[in-house]
């Protein structure tokens, strides 16, 4: 159990906190790897669904976590960040359990006693370990080179993360037609939400490091506004939001709140996300860039409006 001082660590940070990228970028990046290697685990158990929606994490009431995997020894088993405890928790479905204290160590260090626990429980899981999405990339078997993780750090970023999840749902409610989960993709430990036109798109050139084309091709199957949040890009992180594919006049379009602008070298419109957190209504102005650069590819992209969105 938690003791109160764990609580009091959670209870102690602002509702949208202050995310300086020099101050947490090496937890950030051991932080983001461990995700890769749980999300992997993810990956090898659960079946394909529809632009890989079945590899992402979600966040929770203590941090984030699988939700719920088949394993083909019959059981089904979940992988938890749990920041309260401050451990990484399995616990499968015949009550069996296993835990991994999260603390600084290195990423080799992580996947061997991950894939270990999975061995002991009878879950034993192959997973390609290669990091994905990252230019230059160490395998987990054998990087040792990332192996900060600071608590505090880690928990300013999930409660930042619970207001996110908060407001993107708010976002993904006002659409009626195809839209994703709010999720967390592990490549870029990116939180996102996409909505679709319900239109095939052209193949996507794909061109993410370690990648293939199968991945890009999945993924944007079908025409999309997304958008969410990428802890890199600025000195907080930055909101974000893109169309695939981008039609004519998309980056041209006026969008809101003030500090949004398109970035040519990203191909999205972005948002810094001190401009939300300090904002007199944080809740507002990120509401007003999404809605505003959703409209800006639905308009120029000529979506159904009056047939993909809820009525006010």
């Amino acid at each position: 159990m938690a003791a109160a001082s764990d609580v009091g660590v959670a209870r102690a940070v602002p509702a949208w906190p202050a995310l300086p990228v020099a101050q947490w970028q090496a937890t950030r990046d051991t932080l983001q790897l461990w995700t890769q290697v749980v999300g992997k685990v993810r990956l090898a158990n659960t079946p394909l669904v529809n632009h890989w929606w079945n590899v992402p994490l979600y966040v929770t009431a203590s941090g984030l976590s699988t939700s719920l995997m088949p394993h083909a020894s019959g059981r089904s088993f979940e992988i938890a960040f749990d920041l309260f405890e401050n451990e990484l928790v399995v616990r499968a479905t015949d009550g069996s359990r296993a835990t991994l204290a999260l603390e600084s160590r290195p990423v080799e260090e992580f996947y061997r006693r991950l894939m270990g626990q999975l061995d002991q429980m009878g879950l034993h899981t192959d997973i390609w370990p290669m990091p994905v999405e990252i230019p230059d990339a160490i395998p987990f078997d054998v990087d040792r080179a990332h192996d900060t993780y600071d608590r505090g750090q880690a928990v300013r970023f999930w409660q930042a993360l619970v207001q996110m999840d908060r407001v993107l749902t708010e976002f993904r409610s006002r659409f009626l037609g195809k839209a994703s989960p709010v999720h967390l993709f592990w490549g870029a430990l990116d939180l996102a939400v996409t909505r679709f036109s319900g239109r095939a798109a052209p193949p996507h050139p794909g061109g993410a490091p370690n990648c293939g084309p199968h991945v890009m091709l999945e993924a944007y199957s079908h025409e999309v506004s997304s958008c969410g949040y990428w802890p890199g890009g600025g000195p907080e992180g930055v909101f974000y939001a893109y169309a695939y594919p981008e039609p004519d006049g998309f980056r041209d379009a006026p969008v809101e709140p003030e500090g949004a602008r398109y970035d040519e070298e990203l191909g999205e419109f972005v948002l810094p996300y001190e401009l939300v957190r300090t904002a007199a209504d944080p809740d507002t102005a990120l509401l007003e860039f999404l809605q505003r650069t959703y409209e800006a590819a639905a308009d120029a992209a000529g979506w159904d409006r009056a047939a993909l969105e809820r009525p006010a």
